[in-house]
């Protein structure tokens, strides 16, 4: 990524981290403030796109509806970071789930149960 589509992929995650954390969507699928962290943003080269990589701590259920209420939401956050960036054009958002904590807590669970079962071994 450039340094140019960096910058602006920090924008968007300090804004839509901000209009989140404030409730600024009044989605009900949203209405918990500390629902949903934006981890990351990656924005294309030409600036048309951005994918924004979401933390949703929940179950799967509500995760998933969570999801679908940001994506619901995208036009309105567009449009709330366009404000906050000031330039003639807003990238496109899509949202996506980012599970790396899930996976990383799974990969510990798995290493902690191996070293357990070596230590019952001796």
């Amino acid at each position: 990524m450039g340094e140019r589509a960096a910058k602006v992929g920090r924008t968007i995650q300090q804004a839509l981290g901000e209009l989140l954390a404030r409730g600024a969507v009044k989605d009900p699928r949203l209405a918990d403030p500390g629902l949903v962290s934006v981890t990351g943003v990656q924005v294309s080269p030409d600036l048309s796109q951005a994918r924004v990589w979401v933390s949703i701590y929940a179950d799967e259920d509500v995760r998933r509806e969570a999801l679908r209420g940001l994506e619901r939401a995208a036009g309105f956050l567009r449009h709330e970071v366009g404000e906050r960036m000031r330039s003639k054009r807003t990238p496109h958002l899509s949202f996506h789930l980012d599970d790396s904590m899930e996976r990383g807590a799974h990969i510990d669970a798995v290493l902690r149960e191996i070293d357990e079962d070596t230590k019952g071994r001796r």
